[in-house]
């Protein structure tokens, strides 16, 4: 059995879509940045096999962007949600948007 781009944009497409239910029912901050991450990952997926299919290296040079930018995000938004919840003593994304007022 050869695997073709179809499995590989339909794996991509459950991951983005399991990540894209978490961002919009959970209520953890953790929970939502690791889908976020998720769907990072997923898109990095599909810029290979677009790169695979196309014999080009263009989707892996942007793949490698994508892995530059979640490591990025991750250490920024870990010290974001850290010290917010210092502040808060939580993690739930209520309590931080009361942080407005």
């Amino acid at each position: 059995m050869e695997l073709t781009a179809n499995y590989f944009l339909g794996l991509s497409a459950a991951l983005f879509i399991i990540g894209l239910m978490g961002v919009l029912i959970r209520r953890n901050v953790l929970i939502i940045f690791l889908c976020v991450e998720l769907m990072t990952a997923a898109v990095g997926i599909t810029f290979v096999t677009f790169s695979r299919e196309t014999n080009t290296l263009d989707g892996q040079a942007f793949a490698l962007f994508s892995i530059a930018v979640a490591a990025a995000e991750a250490a920024v938004g870990l010290a974001l949600i850290l010290a917010m919840s210092r502040r808060t003593r939580s993690v739930d994304i209520d309590d931080f948007r009361s942080l407005k007022d």
